[in-house]
Formats: structure tokens, C-alpha cells, sequence
């Protein structure tokens, strides 16, 4: 008999449950039948502070929606838009015993995880650090990669298809908030020029004039925002594309609106896209974002079940690690085993939140994450145990144990790269940089974060950043010596 042996995490599995959306004043009336429905969920999204009091009645105090709405005024990157489904996992029915209106509801909705990154309020922010001094609204320099208009061609033989610039549901830590959703008084955001028709039909004889492309990821925004038949048309002719051996639709919707991709002229589309797909020898995958455990329900389940009955090869989870979220191994395994067990959802990665402007208090560090990645490591099955990466700017996905150094005392980590994106096609020395990511400066010691606050000038600190990286691996390569 094999003795009971005590673990750090404790592996239960857990029955999927769809919380009461009856419980808010607003949809105390609302049917089983409209709650399915896609274009009731579209309609009654959360877009502004007077409709979250329609839906939340008095659970909230008026602090709450002070809050709200001075975050909305002076940080928000990303303008409110919030399906039911997804303000229907916030302080969820299945909560035990059930806070009470006013002060005890708004402290339960404050901490909830899901309204942290979907209704952040001021009160969230830093405000010693709200932005990191090397913020940039393109985070990841994807625009200066454009090959056509909404086509980055980052990666040697992948490209990324930005097919529209509206979601179902506005994230707060948008890696894309410079293009995606409304402007907001932060952010005037960018416009697509180019008529989609157009667009489209560029990125088509891009590709087909580029061989050495064989993976397409089919994103925007999210696709779940495009008329199914524009999405199916496109589709069909990106798999007469002879290079194109993997295509994967990129959609939060699969969680925040899964009604979209439970209606049958969308699953009886992904069923011919799929057939297709097969007949060709191309990989047809879904890849969508869910962060916390709550979010999966048996809604998200039948989902993503109809889209593997349908065809698609797999069904993956990327998501962003971010504190107050999913900053625990306990959350990052819940959320795993969540999808893996009761939604057959592929746990892939977890991205370090990108350095956009006002994410600090979202962004953890390169060293938080690599014991995050070590304490997850030996519960899941190989194939479905995420890997926590950084997207390193101008050097692409890298797993966060492949730093090449470390300045854990200025949050400073460098990082190699082993290709050339079309922007450093005459870059001699692309291969041999140093390329800079950094650590949230609250997370340094005393000394370090001393040092930011010396500092006024970016380009200064990344030339120091250099510096120091370059006698950091000096003394290294002394040492060995």
C-alpha cells in the first residue's frame, strides 16, 4: 500500500458550475434561453459606469463607481466593455457564505480577480510607479514589423494577422491597447487606413509571396467581432495558400462570449474550415485567454467540446500572469487542471504582462515568474504544464529561464535573440545585442529602486542598462577563465 504522501498543492478535481446570474438586481428576470443567446450577451455588455449600477443595484457602494470612474478619467488604457458571462464569474454565486450589499460586496468585488484586470479601478494603480519608465503603447514594436498593413512578420517563418480592431470584451492589460477599442482620454488610439477588403487581400499576396511562412495566427482584436462568413471567406482562401501548414484563430470570446461559438451557423463554419484544413495538411487550432479558474464554466466547456467536435485539432489557453489574478502556483494549477479536466482547453503558455503604460501593478518579475514556473512543474502532464515566458521587446517569446543575465538589483534582464525580423534585415549585429527587459521597479531592493528614481532620461538608462549587461559579462567570462 503506497502511503499518503502530503504535497505543496493538492490536486482536486472540480466540478464545473455556471454561477446564478439572478443574484445582480438587473438580470433577477433574465431566462436561461436569453442568457445563450450571443446577441443578448452583445447587447447588454457593460460599457459605462450607468449600466454597471443598472446591473449591480445597491451591492456596490458609491466609493466603488468613484473609483471606477477616476480610473476610467486619468489610467484607463482600455475603454469598459464587459460581456454578462464574464461579470457573471465575478464574486460568484458559488461563494460561500455570500458577502452582503455595500461594504462587505464592494470588498469582495474589489479582491474578486477577474474584476481586477476586467474593471480596474484607481485605487489598483501604483502610484509611485503607475508606468514603468521604458512603457511603450507598442510594447512589443509589432507595428514597425508590419509587412502590409495589420501583417507582422516577427517571427522567421510566422506572422501574425491583426484582422480587425474591436473585441467582445476590452482587457485593461491589452498588449494591443494602442490599436484595439475605443480611444479613452490616455490614449488616442490608432486607426487601421486601409479598407478590410483590402487589407486582407494584401495579406493573402504577402503571403503567397513569402514561402517561408507556414503558421498564420488569424487575430485582431478578436475574430469572434468578425460576420462569421467574412472570417470563413478569409480563411478559405488562406488555406489555398500552398507554404500555410498551421492556422490558429486567436479569441478570448471562447471564455468571455462562448454563446459566439456555440451558435450553429458558427460551429456548422468551423466544421467546413476544419474539413478543408484536414484535407489540406493544415493545423487548425484555437487559441484563447482565460486567467483564473473562475472563468471556466460549463458554458466555456460545451464551447470549446463544440469546437473539437467540430474538427479543430485543439482547443489551447494562453494566458497573463498578473498579480492579484494569478500570482500563485495554487491559481496557475487550479486554472490548469480547470481547463484540462473539465473544459479539455490545452494549458500552453502564460505570458509576464507586456510593458505597456500603467500596468505596473499588474507586471511581476522575471524571478517571481521562474518560481512560479518551478513550483507548477511536475503536476500537470508534460504536454499540458504551461510554460511562463517573456515576450521580450524586438526578440520575441522566450521561456523565463532563458535570460542570459540577470540584474535582479535594477530589475534589468538581457536577453538573445537567433533571427532577424525585417527591421534588422542589415543588422550585423542583431544575433550578438543585448536586448532589455525590465523587472517593475517596486519589486527591486531599497538600492535599486534608489537608482530609477536618480534617474530622468530612458534613453540614458538603457544605455547604462548596456553598459552594465557588457561588464556583467566580462566579470563572467573572467571568472570562468
Amino acid at each position: 500500500m503506497t502511503a499518503h504522501v502530503e504535497q505543496p498543492y493538492a490536486y482536486l478535481q472540480r466540478e464545473l458550475v455556471e454561477p446564478d446570474w439572478t443574484r445582480f438586481p438587473g438580470w433577477r428576470e433574465i431566462t436561461s434561453t436569453q442568457w445563450a443567446d450571443a446577441q443578448w450577451q452583445r447587447v447588454n455588455c457593460v460599457k459605462n459606469l450607468k449600466q454597471l449600477r443598472e446591473v449591480m443595484g445597491d451591492l456596490l457602494t458609491e466609493d466603488f463607481y468613484a473609483d471606477l470612474e477616476r480610473d476610467q478619467a486619468e489610467r484607463a488604457t482600455m475603454s469598459m466593455l464587459v460581456p454578462p458571462q464574464m461579470i457573471n464569474t465575478m464574486v460568484p454565486a458559488t461563494q460561500a457564505p455570500m458577502p452582503a450589499a455595500g461594504a462587505a460586496y464592494t470588498a469582495a468585488f474589489l479582491a474578486d480577480p477577474i474584476r481586477r484586470y476586467m474593471l480596474p479601478v484607481f485605487s489598483d494603480r501604483r502610484t509611485d510607479w503607475p508606468s514603468h519608465p521604458h512603457a511603450t503603447r507598442d510594447s512589443l514594436h509589432e507595428h514597425e514589423m508590419w509587412a502590409v498593413e495589420g501583417l507582422t512578420h516577427r517571427y522567421p517563418t510566422k506572422v501574425l494577422a491583426e484582422m480587425l480592431p474591436t473585441c467582445p470584451q476590452y482587457c485593461g492589460h491589452c498588449t494591443r491597447m494602442d490599436l484595439v477599442g475605443n480611444s479613452t482620454p490616455q490614449v488616442a488610439k490608432l486607426k487601421l487606413a486601409g479598407k478590410p477588403v483590402d487589407r486582407y487581400a494584401a495579406m493573402l499576396d504577402y503571403l503567397q509571396r513569402t514561402p517561408s511562412v507556414r503558421d498564420v495566427v488569424v487575430s485582431g482584436g478578436d475574430v469572434a467581432n468578425m460576420p462569421w462568413k467574412n472570417l470563413e471567406g478569409f480563411l478559405d482562401n488562406l488555406l489555398r495558400v500552398e507554404n500555410i501548414r498551421d492556422i490558429r484563430l486567436a479569441t478570448k470570446a471562447l471564455m468571455g462570449l462562448p454563446q459566439h461559438w456555440l451558435q450553429p451557423d458558427v460551429v456548422e463554419g468551423v466544421g467546413r474550415i476544419a474539413t478543408k484544413a484536414r484535407e489540406r495538411g493544415v493545423s487548425l487550432a484555437i487559441h484563447t485567454h482565460v486567467n483564473n479558474a473562475a472563468s471556466v464554466t460549463p458554458l466555456v466547456a460545451d464551447a470549446a467540446k463544440a469546437m473539437l467536435a467540430a474538427g479543430v485539432r485543439d482547443v489551447r489557453n494562453q494566458g497573463v500572469l498578473m498579480r492579484g489574478v494569478n500570482d500563485s502556483a495554487d491559481q496557475l494549477l487550479d486554472l490548469s487542471f480547470s481547463l484540462l479536466d473539465g473544459a479539455m482547453i490545452t494549458p500552453y503558455y502564460f505570458y509576464m504582462c507586456d510593458m505597456i503604460p500603467f500596468s505596473e501593478h499588474w507586471r511581476m518579475s522575471l524571478h517571481e515568474a521562474q518560481e512560479l514556473q518551478h513550483a507548477i512543474m511536475g503536476y500537470l502532464p508534460g504536454f499540458a504544464t504551461p510554460r511562463i515566458v517573456c515576450d521580450v521587446p524586438f526578440v520575441g517569446k522566450r521561456w523565463v529561464h532563458q535570460v542570459d543575465s540577470y540584474d535582479r538589483e535594477l530589475g534589468m534582464s538581457f536577453w538573445r535573440k537567433n533571427y532577424r525580423t525585417s527591421i534588422e534585415a542589415a543588422d550585423t549585429e542583431a544575433l550578438s545585442r543585448d536586448y532589455v527587459y525590465y523587472d517593475p521597479i517596486y519589486t527591486l531592493p531599497e538600492s535599486g529602486q534608489d537608482w530609477w528614481r536618480a534617474r530622468g532620461d530612458a534613453d540614458a538608462d538603457h544605455a547604462l542598462a548596456m553598459e552594465r549587461a557588457a561588464a556583467s559579462r566580462e566579470a563572467a567570462a573572467l571568472a570562468v577563465g
